[in-house]
C-alpha cells in the first residue's frame, strides 16, 4: 500500500471514529424525558373481554386500528380508534352504534362499501359494552393537543393557536 493511500485510509477511519464519538456524546447528553406511549384504556378487565369478543366476532379489525392492531390484509382508510374516548362520549359512542344510518352522524367520503355500517341490529347490551370500551380508550392531554396542531396545520397550512 502506498503512503497516500495509508493516509487516506487513517483520515476516513479518523472521521469514522469521531462520528461515534459525538453521536453517543449527544445520546447521553438528550435532557428530554420520553413522555411514554399516549394510548390508554380504563376499561375493567371484564369489560375489555366482553368488548374484545364484539370486536372479533363483528370484525371491527378489519377496517379499526385498535391500540395499533388492525387486520393487515385489509386497507381500509378508516380511522383508528386509539384514544376515541378523550374525543367521544360514551353516550354520544351508544347512539352512533345504535343509528339505523352512521353516515347521518359523521359522514363519510368512503366508498359504500367501507363506510361504517349500522350496528343498530345488535342487542342493546351489546351496543353498550362497545359504547363504554370505546369510551374507555383515551389518549393522554399532550399527545391530544400535538395532534390536534398538526391536524390543524396540515388542514389549513396556519400555524395552530391553542384555544
Amino acid at each position: 500500500m502506498k503512503k497516500g493511500e495509508k493516509l487516506i485510509f487513517a483520515l476516513i477511519g479518523l472521521i469514522a471514529v469521531v462520528s461515534v464519538v459525538y453521536q453517543g456524546w449527544q445520546v447521553a447528553n438528550v435532557t428530554e424525558e420520553d413522555p411514554g406511549i399516549p394510548y390508554y384504556s380504563t376499561a375493567s378487565n371484564e369489560l375489555s373481554d366482553k368488548a374484545g369478543k364484539l370486536i372479533r366476532k363483528h370484525s371491527c379489525r378489519e377496517c379499526h386500528k385498535i391500540f395499533f392492531l388492525n387486520d393487515l390484509t385489509q386497507n381500509v382508510p378508516s380511522p383508528s380508534l386509539d384514544g376515541i374516548g378523550s374525543l367521544r362520549t360514551e353516550e354520544w359512542l351508544y347512539n352512533y352504534f345504535s343509528a339505523e344510518n352512521p353516515q347521518e352522524i359523521v359522514p363519510s367520503r368512503l366508498k359504500q362499501r367501507f363506510q361504517m355500517p349500522s350496528l343498530a341490529h345488535l342487542p342493546e347490551e351489546d351496543r353498550r359494552v362497545l359504547a363504554a370500551y370505546m369510551a374507555s380508550l383515551k389518549v393522554e392531554d399532550w399527545y391530544l393537543e400535538e395532534t390536534r396542531k398538526a391536524a390543524y396545520e396540515k388542514r389549513t397550512g396556519k400555524e395552530y393557536q391553542p384555544e
